[in-house]
């Protein structure tokens, strides 16, 4: 089963991986990647891994409805 952004909501996970978001996203782990490397996608890396905060990326898809 793929992650959702339901799924992620729903998980008390602190953090995501890139494969997940990238599932999330519809688009290739190499490419979420990039996203962090320009600083469209918040990250922070533990050691030798690359973890994505799960409040932190949920709050890009938070709008303001006037």
């Amino acid at each position: 089963m793929s992650a959702t952004l339901e799924t992620i909501r729903r998980s008390s996970d602190a953090t995501l991986s890139r494969v997940v978001v990238s599932e999330v996203l519809g688009v290739n782990p190499r490419t979420v990647t990039e996203g962090i490397k320009q600083g469209n996608i918040p990250a922070i890396k533990v050691g030798r891994r690359v973890l994505i905060p799960r409040e932190k990326f949920l709050a890009l898809f938070e709008t303001e409805v006037a």
